[in-house]
């Protein structure tokens, strides 16, 4: 299983913006996925989760009500809509997924998210 996020960039605050994540492989049928971000000096946080097969989605922190998180099945890809960004946004955000275990085994490489005021 390999992960492969992409979309990040520079964006002006107040933009949207949309991360993908194509996952390699067929995830377990109790997989769950995720979005995290790390921002410079901190930990990683985690930001949202969807259920693959039934698309079920949790949302954690300041990101609820400004980021979507959603699945294409037919495509094998995760996605993290995100609007109203903030300087505060600034991340290298990271998808990884759970293939049922609990524990986020699997992660992808990172893609850097830069709003500026």
């Amino acid at each position: 299983v390999q992960l492969q996020a992409s979309g990040g960039g520079l964006v002006q605050a107040g933009d949207s913006l949309r991360l993908s994540c194509v996952l390699s492989g067929r995830p377990f049928s109790s997989a769950r996925m995720g979005w995290f971000r790390q921002a410079p000096g901190k930990g990683r946080d985690i930001l949202a989760t969807v259920r693959w097969i039934t698309g079920a989605t949790v949302y954690f922190g300041s990101v609820k009500g400004r980021f979507t998180i959603f699945r294409d099945k037919a495509k094998n890809t995760v996605y993290l809509q995100m609007n109203s960004t903030k300087p505060d946004d600034t991340a290298v955000y990271y998808c990884a997924l759970d293939p049922g275990s609990g524990a986020w085994g699997y992660w992808g490489q990172g893609t850097l998210v830069t709003v500026s005021s």
